[in-house]
């Protein structure tokens, strides 16, 4: 009876040590991993992050564009005003 406890035991434990060494020996290379992927940037990336600066860009000339028509519509009411 003890016999086959101490087996059960044995093997119990062999998979969890088995387990540890395992990821014990992957975290340096899951760790590289990690980093080689965090330095590089794929074309997909590129292209995204392209494709959200030329979006703002149009945002901001387009909130400058109806400043500056604003700007415009004041100034020509202005003169209006006047009588120029």
């Amino acid at each position: 009876m003890k016999v086959a406890l101490l087996l059960i035991l044995a093997l119990a434990l062999q998979g969890c040590v088995g387990r540890a060494i395992s990821t014990v020996v992957k975290a340096p290379f899951q760790i590289a991993g990690a980093a080689v992927d965090a330095v590089t940037t794929t074309q997909k990336e590129s292209d995204l992050k392209r494709g959200r600066a030329a979006r703002k860009q149009e945002e901001r000339d387009a909130k400058d564009q109806k400043k500056a028509d604003k700007e415009a519509r004041r100034a020509a009411k202005q003169a209006d005003d006047r009588g120029y």
